[in-house]
């Protein structure tokens, strides 16, 4: 395992991406960072990729900016070209870039919100999905490696709407699925479930509504949570038993004894919210 070890997170110009690239630069990973936003200004949301790679280089790592827009393919293959000519190799993809609509969390059925909400099967699953076909063809030349797709537990309940529900329930059959695929390489693919998360979006939101999301600090985690548990998952010697497995990060916390960024270990959501399906045996090829 080498160390330090080579990092992608994309979608990390905020929100859970962003805290995943600086929790994996606080353990001194290289890590590059995807993103569209370049200047502060060109989203609604504050956050940079160039923001982003400046703190994981601060806290101990070492930050490397990308701008990509993971709906096209050639801008995704473009980013992979670049970390092999620069490294040489790839250790760890954090899949986690998407596509969040703002009409996202109104209460409303699916037909009354934009049609726009379905492009997260495009930034989200899809994307997800070229950008572990490149990842696999590098890590299984390396004979290792550590994809992980970041869900939550809308895959299992209703979570603000079919298109958010079906891209999560994606995400975790492609961990099931490329795990298959992986397993001889020794390169493990997981998909891991979040919880509420305290990000520039969910801030915005709870300070809009504060009386409808009181006590949402007390349950909500760090983005940077989420990316301690991929460093401890990448650094696990026993991590090939995990992959395949869609994992309640809160309860892998318990496992890894990992708290968050202000030593609360934030609670698993499994018995209000369900909890994972996982892979039956049974291989058709």
């Amino acid at each position: 395992m080498p160390n330090p070890y080579i990092a992608l997170v994309t979608g990390a110009s905020r929100g859970a991406g962003k805290g995943i690239a600086l929790a994996l630069g606080a353990a001194g990973a290289t890590v590059y960072v995807t993103g569209r936003s370049q200047q502060e200004g060109n989203a609604p949301l504050p956050g940079t990729i160039h923001a982003t790679a400046a703190e994981v280089t601060r806290l101990g790592g070492h930050g490397i900016a990308l701008a990509c827009d993971h709906a096209d393919d050639a801008q995704v293959e473009a980013i992979f070209t670049r970390i092999r000519n620069e490294q040489g190799r790839l250790d760890v993809l954090v899949n986690n870039a998407t596509v969040l609509h703002d009409e996202l969390i109104r209460p409303a059925p699916f037909w009354e919100k934009p049609l726009e909400l379905v492009n997260i099967l495009d930034v989200g699953l899809r994307s997800a999905y070229v950008a572990s076909w490149h990842a696999a063809r590098m890590m299984a030349a390396q004979r290792d490696g550590l994809i992980a797709f970041t869900s939550s537990f809308g895959a299992s309940c209703y979570m603000h709407g079919a298109a958010y529900g079906a891209q999560k329930v994606g995400v975790d059959k492609f961990a099931k699925d490329m795990a298959v695929d992986l397993r001889e390489f020794n390169v493990a693919a997981v998909s891991i479930w979040m919880g509420m998360l305290k990000t520039e979006r969910t801030e915005r939101v709870v300070a809009a509504h504060p009386d409808q999301y009181a006590g949402f600090s007390e349950l909500a985690e760090s983005p940077q949570f989420t990316g301690r548990l991929v460093d401890a998952l990448y650094r696990d010697p026993q991590r090939a038993q995990k992959s395949g497995l869609v994992l309640v990060g809160a309860e892998l916390a318990h496992e890894y004894g990992i708290t968050d960024i202000d030593g609360r270990q934030p609670p698993s959501h499994r018995e209000q919210l369900g909890g994972p399906v996982q892979a039956h045996p049974a291989i058709v090829a």
